[in-house]
């Protein structure tokens, strides 16, 4: 049984890692990772919704009529983004602010509904709680990653997550790759970073 459960961890920090390995969660991260404070957040909050929401489905999985599941797993979602935008208005107001309309957007990010649908749905509380936590890790991950290099090379600087506080890298003759932290840049840069997990994962 522990064993099954540290797969279902595992498994979302590198073998299906989202956004590489399933592809899935695109929106923010072409409009949440131009810093590195924005694309961390985004993925604690994101954690935060996949981990509750798997878990409170997976408890009322037999209950749920099949007939109408997706709409209650929408409505278990977005309870749980509500609670996470509350939070983040009170005590994190300046990152709520930067993260604007994709806080609330979180209810249709196709991660929480595809582990609700595939996993949480069909097994228990505690390999449920695994694979949401691991699949969100995994996410934020790959956006704080995504973010570090598109704001180092865009900007030259690194925000500090939770602070807030932005970082000089570089010396004042630098000049910024400005097309980094455009959506086009953030393409170029998943790719990037897409190519170099394949290649390490066939080696």
């Amino acid at each position: 049984m522990a064993k099954s459960v540290m797969q279902e961890f595992t498994k979302g920090l590198w073998a299906e890692i989202p956004p590489f390995r399933l592809v899935l969660g695109l929106c923010p991260v072409l409009a949440v990772t131009k810093s590195v404070d924005g694309g961390f957040g985004m993925g604690l909050a994101t954690t935060f919704v996949l981990v509750c929401s798997n878990v409170l489905i997976s408890l009322c999985r037999n209950i749920i009529p099949k007939r109408v599941r997706i709409a209650c797993f929408i409505v278990v979602i977005a309870t749980f983004v509500i609670v996470v935008e509350l939070v983040m208005q009170a005590y994190a107001y300046p990152l709520y602010t930067k993260l604007g309309i994709f806080i609330p957007l979180i209810v249709v990010n196709c991660i929480l509904l595809g582990r609700a649908e595939a996993f949480a749905s069909k097994n228990g509380p505690l390999p449920s709680l695994a694979d949401g936590l691991g699949m969100g890790i995994g996410f934020t991950l790959s956006l704080t990653v995504l973010a570090f290099f598109r704001e180092l090379i865009g900007n030259g600087t690194f925000t500090v997550p939770i602070t807030s506080k932005t970082l000089q890298v570089f010396g004042p003759s630098f000049e910024p790759f400005v097309f980094m932290v455009e959506a086009p840049g953030a393409f170029i840069c998943l790719g990037l970073m897409l190519c170099l997990m394949n290649m390490f994962g066939k080696k």
